[in-house]
């Protein structure tokens, strides 16, 4: 992709669809495979902006094609020259771009390409942990291994992983990357002793260790940046730690060779050399990465499932409301045109299913008990294979996982049940072969298929006997209300932080899909249109405290959002504290830009609020003197809630204005707060007034 000649052939269709206005903008997936992908984001703008100005010339009868050319390349050079030191100049993306680039915790986007942010699967991971109780990774790691009897910590399940996929699946590009290494090494006399098999072994090593998906290294600057020189120096450290057999002297060697420092006498083939095999070793960390942690790994280690997804680390328990500003506010100021995803075609789970799942981070003794409830009572469905009952109890604590999460909203009506358990089977059917553990894609274990499939079948068996499914709906019902709680608020934050949202269809609704190919399914719009149809017909006739629903938040923020633009596009992001007892358990931002003003409220972590999920987080009874202070800008006299229609009065704490919590949350569990008379409010009522 990076010669002209291919990058112009196979960027033909897509470029003549943007000139004609049929494609407004451009998802790049796995840029990570590319040797340059700066470079790449680059001449995208550049084909952009070269039919921009040819767009702006003048008519072929007043210019020759010749001088039309001419100008246009000249016009190019100079955007090429002003834009390449830094992309994110004025005028220096045209085209509307984003990068499917997974980061990982603590990883910052490279400012030197040209995109406007990523497809969001940081801002997934964000969002995801907002939900998840910090102080229930303790308990819950416990009940993991004392059910499972596996006490590996996730980084080594991680570690084990990627080498599995070096040896397995990408031995033949770790060859490759090893000979390179060696031939460097032999035109060294300091590093012409290294063998092989140690070369290559030092860097199967290093990649096992790496911290993030790959570093971006091209030799173009003198200089290597700060965040790839820290990720090289990182692995090649834990590398060393966890193998101390090899001589650190080779380890050294491989850092030295990835951070582009030069032999003394390294003459320019050599240079070219070690610059190639540089990027040749980046494309490589990417992929075994992907295969090693989204599918192997992410299967492996089930201690909260909800956590093992895209753009998420199942090490990290939980992200609290200060860590959420925090990035919401460095995205508003970098990365504002980056999507806001919950759900896409290749996370592990739905948007919904996570949140349920992760209400098990605030009852693990519940969770415990029940699981090992459970398994007394399903054990009689294992079958033995080779010696050891199947499914094992790693894969059993998934399946549970996965039946709370995905649990069909009506089980009761007729097929729904028996679809579910198809369902499940094909899942689970996925998951033993993605760990890799008893079964896999290249080598199938038939009989452990069988009887992962014979205990699914089993479980979720309909006889009125059976003891599973009644204590399973008993317990499912809190996990369920409180994961919708915690849904809506998930959704709300989608649709009014910073970043352009990103709703993955079918999730308009409630969606309990699991991974592909079940995330695929065909979707019913014509379900949906009515469905919407019916929410508008209420709206207009006033009845809007009813209705606490997924669509009714997507429908008020998204109509918000239209009719204030730049407010979401462009305001600012102004983090909003909570005081009062239960102040822990809520998120809340204000968006601000000029005299327009949006307040978001969103309660977290409220089972013990709610009795356990035996009540809605509603009135005051659940949120006592908790209140909510407000800037001296945002203290208008009145604020009108976009989902119920009701006015919320400003009140008085501590000599500024605040807003009560039991009064913002009294009818609908989360809240959008425009000022009573905005301009959204003020053409909504006069919609209304007229259709009247």
């Amino acid at each position: 992709m990076e010669h002209p000649a291919v990058f112009q052939e196979t960027h033909r269709l897509v470029l003549r669809l943007v000139e004609e206005g049929k494609v407004s903008g451009l998802r790049v997936d796995h840029p990570d495979g590319l040797h340059d992908p700066a470079g790449y984001f680059l001449a995208l703008q550049e084909a952009r902006f070269a039919q921009e100005v040819r767009a702006r010339l003048p008519a072929e009868r007043v210019l020759s094609d010749e001088a039309r050319e001419a100008e246009q390349g000249r016009a190019v050079d100079a955007f090429r020259e002003r834009c390449r030191p830094d992309p994110a100049g004025p005028g220096c993306r045209p085209l509307y771009v984003l990068a499917e680039k997974v980061l990982a915790r603590g990883e910052r986007l490279p400012t030197r390409w040209a995109i406007h942010g990523t497809t969001g699967y940081e801002f997934l991971a964000l969002v995801n942990g907002l939900f998840v109780d910090p102080e229930g990774a303790r308990p819950l790691t416990a009940a993991y291994t004392t059910f499972t009897g596996l006490r590996t910590p996730y980084p080594d399940v991680a570690y084990a992983s990627r080498q599995l996929i070096m040896d397995v699946t990408l031995s033949s590009e770790l060859a490759v990357l090893g000979r390179a290494l060696s031939r460097l090494a032999e035109r060294d006399r300091y590093t012409r002793d290294f063998t092989l098999n140690s070369l290559t072994r030092a860097l199967r090593e290093v990649i096992a260790c790496f911290p993030v998906y790959r570093s971006y290294i091209d030799g173009a600057d003198s200089t290597v940046a700060l965040q790839d020189r820290a990720c090289v120096e990182v692995a090649v450290a834990f590398a060393k730690r966890r193998n101390p057999a090899i001589s650190p002297s080779i380890f050294d060697f491989v850092k030295e060779v990835l951070l582009l420092r030069y032999p003394e006498q390294a003459d320019l083939p050599y240079r070219t050399d070690q610059q190639a095999f540089v990027r040749k070793f980046q494309q490589v960390t990417a992929p075994v990465t992907a295969k090693g942690i989204e599918d192997t790994a992410f299967y492996r280690y089930n201690r909260l499932v909800s956590l093992n997804e895209v753009g998420s680390d199942p090490d990290r328990f939980g992200v609290t409301v200060d860590e959420f500003h925090r990035e919401c506010a460095a995205r508003q100021e970098s990365w504002p045109g980056g999507l806001s995803t919950t759900s896409t075609h290749d996370t592990k789970r739905s948007e919904d299913v996570r949140t349920r799942i992760s209400v098990l981070s605030e009852m693990p003794v519940r969770w415990r008990a029940a699981v090992a409830r459970w398994h007394r009572w399903n054990q009689r469905h294992l079958t033995m294979v080779d010696g050891q009952p199947a499914p094992d109890r790693n894969d059993e604590y998934l399946l549970y996982q996965t039946l709370v999460g995905a649990w069909p909203l009506d089980p009761a009506e007729p097929g729904v049940l028996a679809s579910f358990a198809d369902r499940v089977r094909v899942y689970m059917t996925k998951a033993t072969r993605e760990a890799k553990v008893h079964t896999s894609w290249i080598n199938p274990n038939a009989e452990y298929d069988e009887a992962v499939r014979l205990f699914v079948s089993r479980v979720l068996g309909p006889e009125p006997a059976n003891p599973f499914l009644l204590d399973f709906a008993a317990f499912l019902a809190p996990v369920a209300r409180l994961g919708m709680v915690g849904s809506l608020g998930q959704t709300l934050l989608k649709l009014t932080a910073p970043g352009v949202p990103d709703l993955y269809q079918g999730t308009e609704l409630w969606d309990l899909s699991l991974v592909d190919p079940d995330n695929r399914r065909p979707v019913d719009f014509e379900a949906r249109r009515a469905a919407l149809a019916a929410l508008r017909a209420r709206i207009d006739a006033g009845d809007l405290r009813s209705l606490a629903q997924k669509l009714h938040t997507i429908h008020g923020a998204l109509d918000s959002r239209r009719r204030l633009p730049a407010l979401f596009q462009a305001g600012a992001y102004v983090p909003l504290s909570a005081v009062g007892t239960q102040a822990a358990h809520v998120c809340a931002f204000a968006r601000h830009r000029g005299r327009e003003v949006a307040v978001v409220v969103i309660p977290r972590l409220i089972a013990r609020l709610t009795g356990g999920g035996a009540r809605l987080p509603l009135g005051e009874e659940v949120w006592a003197d908790t209140s909510l202070p407000l800037p001296g800008d945002l203290g208008t006299a009145a604020y009108r809630d976009v989902f119920t229609g009701a006015t919320v009065e400003v009140t008085r704490l501590d000599g500024g204005a605040a807003l009560r919590l039991g009064t913002v949350l009294a009818d609908f569990p989360v809240a959008l707060l425009l000022p009573a008379r905005s301009p959204a409010r003020r053409a909504t009522a006069d919609r209304r007034a007229g259709a009247a």
